[in-house]
C-alpha cells in the first residue's frame, strides 16, 4: 500500500512528512472540544458551583497537560507511535504488543460506543431510517475518512471544528441570553453536591487515554516546542471553553441533559453539529486502535498487517456491533479496561526521561530516521510497574485514581528500572520497515 495511507504505521515520521503545529493542535483541539466535553461540563455545572468547576477543570487539566506534553515530546522525537515507542520506553516488544493490544480493545471499542451515540442522536433528530442504519452509515464515514489517514482526518478538523466553535457561541447568545452571568457564576449547584475530588477525578479521567494516545498524532509535529504550544492551546481552550460553557448551561437550565440544552437552545441545525462533532473525536478512536493492532501482529505474529487493512477489520467490526446494539453491553467492561491504560504513561515517562536505558539507541538512528538494531523482548520491571499501577489506580483510598495510576508506575519503575531493565530478555532484531527476526 501507500506510504501516505499507511502513515508510517511502522517506522518513524520523516521530518519531510510532519505538519504545522497549528495543523495538529487543530485535531487535538477536536478531541477535547468534542460532544464529550459538554456533557463533562454539564455533569460537573449540576453538581459544582461555578468557580468549583473552575478549580476542578484547572486541577485536572494541568495535570493532563504534563501527561500529555511528555508523551508527546517523546512521539515527536522519535517520530513513533505510542505502542512502537513502547518497546524502547520500558516495555520491549513483547509488552509493547500488550500495550498494542489494550489501545486496540479499548479505543475499538469506544469507537463502536460512540457511533452508537451519533447513531440515535440523527435518528433522534432526523427520523427516517431505523437506528442501526444510521450507526452503518457513520461508522462507514468515519471508517473511510481514517482509511486516508492524517491527512484526511485534518482536513475533517478543518469542518467540524470551526462548526463546533460556532455552536458554541450560539449556544451561549441562545441559552444564556435571558440570564445574568454573574448570577449563573455565584448561584449554588442546581443539582446533588459533587465535591472537588469527584469533579477533578471526572476532568482527568476523561483525557487521560488522549493523552496516552498522544504520541499517535505528534509523531507529526516538527519540534517539542510545537507540541508544548499545541497543547496548551488546545487542552486548555477545550477544556475551559467548551467545558465551562456546559457548566453555565447546566446551571442555567438546572439540567445536566446537555443533549436537551443544545436542542432547546440551538435547534436541529445546532444540535446536528453537536452530534457530528463525534465524527472528530471518533476518527481518532479508530486510528490508534488501528495503529495498536498493526503494532500487536507484527510483534506477536511477526506478519505485516497494512494500517488501512487494520483500520477495514476494526472499523467494520465496530460499526456492525453498534447497529446491533451489542456494545451498550460492554461500557462497563471498556471502563475497566481504562483502569488498566494510564499505568502505560507511567511506565513510558519515566523510562525515556529517567532511566534511559534504551535511549541512546534511540536516538542513535533519529537523524537517518532507522529504528534501533535491537530491542529487549520483555521486561519484567515494565510488566510489574503496570501491575502496581493499576492496583494503586483502583485501591487507593484518596487523591485522583487516574492520576495516582500514572505516578504509581512512574515512581516504581524508576526504583526498579536501573535494576531491573539491564536483565531484560534480549530478543528482536529489527529493520527501519518494523520487521524482526529472533536473534
Amino acid at each position: 500500500m501507500s506510504v501516505e495511507h499507511d502513515d508510517f504505521s511502522l517506522r518513524r515520521v520523516p521530518a519531510d512528512r510532519r505538519y504545522s503545529w497549528v495543523s495538529v493542535a487543530l485535531q487535538r483541539f477536536g478531541q477535547v472540544s468534542s460532544f464529550h466535553q459538554f456533557l463533562l461540563g454539564a455533569v460537573l455545572g449540576f453538581g459544582m458551583t461555578f468557580w468549583e468547576a473552575v478549580l476542578a477543570i484547572t486541577i485536572g487539566s494541568v495535570l493532563l497537560e504534563i501527561i500529555t506534553i511528555l508523551m508527546g515530546v517523546a512521539g515527536t522525537r522519535e517520530g513513533l507511535s505510542t505502542s512502537v515507542l513502547a518497546r524502547w520506553a520500558g516495555f520491549g516488544t513483547g509488552g509493547s504488543s500488550l500495550v498494542g493490544l489494550l489501545m486496540t480493545v479499548s479505543l475499538a471499542g469506544w469507537f463502536g460506543v460512540q457511533n452508537d451515540v451519533f447513531a440515535h442522536g440523527l435518528h433522534a433528530l432526523m427520523g427516517g431510517p431505523p437506528v442501526w442504519v444510521w450507526a452503518l452509515a457513520g461508522g462507514a464515514l468515519v471508517t473511510a475518512i481514517v482509511v486516508f489517514g492524517f491527512h484526511a482526518m485534518a482536513w475533517t478538523a478543518y469542518l467540524t471544528v470551526p462548526a463546533f466553535l460556532a455552536l458554541a457561541g450560539f449556544s451561549i447568545i441562545s441559552a444564556l441570553g435571558d440570564h445574568s452571568l454573574p448570577t449563573l457564576m455565584s448561584e449554588p449547584p442546581p443539582g446533588p453536591a459533587m465535591s472537588l475530588a469527584q469533579g477533578t477525578t471526572l476532568v482527568a479521567g476523561a483525557f487521560i487515554m488522549g493523552a496516552i494516545m498522544t504520541p499517535d498524532m505528534t509523531r507529526f509535529n516538527r519540534t517539542a516546542s510545537d507540541v508544548v504550544k499545541q497543547t496548551l492551546v488546545s487542552v486548555t481552550l477545550g477544556q475551559y471553553l467548551i467545558g465551562l460553557i456546559g457548566v453555565l448551561l447546566a446551571h442555567a437550565a438546572k439540567s445536566a441533559d446537555v443533549v436537551g440544552i443544545i436542542t432547546s437552545s440551538s435547534g436541529v441545525l445546532g444540535t446536528l453539529i453537536l452530534v457530528t462533532a463525534i465524527l472528530k473525536i471518533n476518527d481518532w478512536n479508530l486510528y490508534s486502535s488501528s495503529l495498536g493492532l498493526v503494532n500487536a501482529v507484527q510483534v506477536l505474529l511477526s506478519r505485516r498487517l497494512d494500517r488501512t487493512t487494520a483500520t477495514l477489520l476494526l472499523g467494520g467490526l465496530g460499526t456492525v456491533l453498534s447497529a446491533i446494539g451489542i456494545l451498550d453491553h460492554f461500557t462497563t467492561f471498556l471502563t475497566w479496561v481504562g483502569v488498566l491504560t494510564p499505568p502505560v504513561a507511567g511506565v513510558v515517562i519515566a523510562e525515556y526521561y529517567v532511566v534511559r536505558r534504551w535511549k541512546p539507541d534511540l536516538e542513535a538512528g533519529r537523524a537517518s530516521g532507522e529504528l534501533p538494531s535491537t530491542c529487549p523482548s520483555w521486561v519484567p520491571a515494565a510488566l510489574i510497574c503496570w501491575a502496581a499501577g493499576a492496583a494503586v489506580g483502583i485501591w487507593l483510598p484518596w487523591g485522583i485514581p487516574t492520576v495516582n495510576s500514572v505516578f504509581g508506575a512512574f515512581l516504581l519503575y524508576v526504583l526498579l528500572g536501573r535494576r531491573t531493565t539491564a536483565a531484560a530478555v534480549p530478543a528482536a532484531t529489527t529493520s527501519s520497515g518494523g520487521s524482526k527476526t529472533r536473534s
